[in-house]
């Protein structure tokens, strides 16, 4: 329960309630996801802002539940590893923006996944091998 003499007390619980915090791995380079990242976003009514870091993304939201306004970001960080991957940090508040990134998480781990797979017989000899 909430302390009533604290007015923020109830945006704090919100938010605790509706974070959203994963980490994931990327073959892309972070040019080409935080392209994907802004037509993911724009096309569920979010805005997408570069932030004064050229390796961070912000995601801004109108009201979500209790919260006058929700957040989110994405972070990248190039080159890591031997296999030269993209690491990116997500982060988002707000009972639909937390779900919407969670989708685009699982959106890039379905990309990756296919982009592993073994081609299938016809792809193969359509290409010949």
């Amino acid at each position: 329960m909430t302390d009533p003499s604290d007015p923020r007390a109830d945006f704090n619980a919100e938010m605790e309630r509706t974070a959203f915090h994963s980490k994931a791995v990327s073959r892309a380079p972070m040019s080409e996801v935080f392209a994907t990242a802004g037509e993911w976003f724009k096309e569920r009514g979010y805005r997408v802002l570069p932030s004064g870091r050229p390796n961070q993304l912000f995601v801004m939201g109108g009201p979500e539940g209790r919260l006058p306004r929700v957040n989110g970001d994405l972070l990248a960080i190039s080159n890591v590893g031997k296999g030269k991957v993209t690491m990116l940090t997500f982060n988002a508040v707000g009972e639909n923006l937390s779900k919407e990134m969670a989708g685009f998480v699982e959106e890039l781990r379905s990309q990756a996944k296919a982009a592993r797979r073994e081609p299938t017989q016809e792809e193969r000899d359509a290409s010949g091998g």
